[in-house]
């Protein structure tokens, strides 16, 4: 059985569906802050839209990090780091791309976890 969590205009925020969620991408609410600030933001949503999920960080399966900025990739290390356990880290990728939408997003993430 699907299960679709916090309908916006156009999406679901989380789709979970065989034991596993997959979250739809999530920028930081203010993006007038740096990296570290964005994905510290960013984390602490992940956080909640996956409790809703019934899930948390401790299950996530896999992370891809679209950045317009490769030159903060170490400071997004950085933070995300800092969110999570050295020991149960997700297959990830980071993606460079031109534009997110506004200049001042630095990154949207998405991620998959297990329930």
């Amino acid at each position: 059985m699907i299960k679709r969590i916090e309908k916006t205009k156009i999406m679901h925020r989380v789709v979970v569906n065989n034991g596993t969620a997959y979250l739809g991408g999530i920028i930081a609410d203010d993006v007038s802050v740096g990296m570290g600030g964005q994905v510290t933001q960013i984390c602490g949503k992940l956080d909640q839209v996956l409790a809703m999920a019934g899930s948390d960080k401790t299950k996530l399966l896999s992370a891809q990090l679209f950045i317009t900025d490769m030159s903060l990739k170490n400071e997004m290390n950085d933070a995300w780091l800092a969110w999570l356990d050295g020991n149960d880290l997700p297959a990830r990728a980071t993606i460079g791309v031109a534009d997110l939408g506004a200049p001042e997003i630095k990154i949207e993430v998405v991620v998959t976890a297990a329930v």
